[in-house]
């Protein structure tokens, strides 16, 4: 099992197709607060539907793709953060997350970021990542925000969320601007 510890509460862990149970159960309970941003709820209706993206996840570890880990507060796990992809032509790396709403407030998806952002630019070589949010997900766009990321536009009716389009916020860092910002 791939462990990386960001502090002594919060570990990243590879997900396995182990941790599908405890991933959906949270999915599940947090069902109609993540049905507001995130596309893909109705397609999770199973611990099987879980199981397959945990044993996609680690196939797109296996073969350089980026990294996506389930988020452990203190040995319970609250959340998603990772790579939605990574474009190795253009060395950028694309991050995406969710997070539990009863975990909100405490910082736990800043400093997963931060940690995870830190690994992509110093050990991945990646010149630039982006985080698209949802312009109206203000959680979600605070993230970006207080990890120094330049806002550099908004798209337009960029995603189809069950029966409306909604506007994405993008947001920037490259790597030679990237300082590990430990502010929260």
């Amino acid at each position: 099992m791939f462990i990386f510890r960001v502090d002594d509460d919060i570990s990243l862990c590879l997900l396995e197709t182990n941790h599908a149970p405890l991933l959906f159960a949270i999915v599940d309970d947090n069902r109609d607060y993540l049905r507001q941003w995130m596309p893909w709820l109705d397609s999770t209706r199973s611990v099987e539907t879980v199981a397959a993206f945990c044993e996609r996840t680690r196939q797109q570890f296996a073969v350089g793709n980026g990294f996506v880990a389930g988020i452990w507060w203190r040995d319970e796990i609250c959340g998603v953060v990772g790579h939605n992809r990574v474009d190795w032509e253009n060395r950028a790396a694309y991050l995406g997350y969710w997070l539990s709403a009863k975990f909100q407030g405490r910082g736990i998806m800043t400093r997963s970021c931060r940690a995870l952002v830190s690994h992509t630019f110093s050990e991945m070589g990646v010149n630039r990542m982006e985080i698209r949010c949802a312009t109206g997900n203000l959680k979600s766009c605070a993230v970006p925000k207080r990890l120094g990321f330049r806002c550099e536009g908004v798209i337009r009716d960029a995603e189809w969320l069950y029966d409306h389009f909604v506007d994405h916020t993008i947001y920037g860092m490259l790597a030679g601007e990237w300082h590990g910002s430990s502010e929260s």
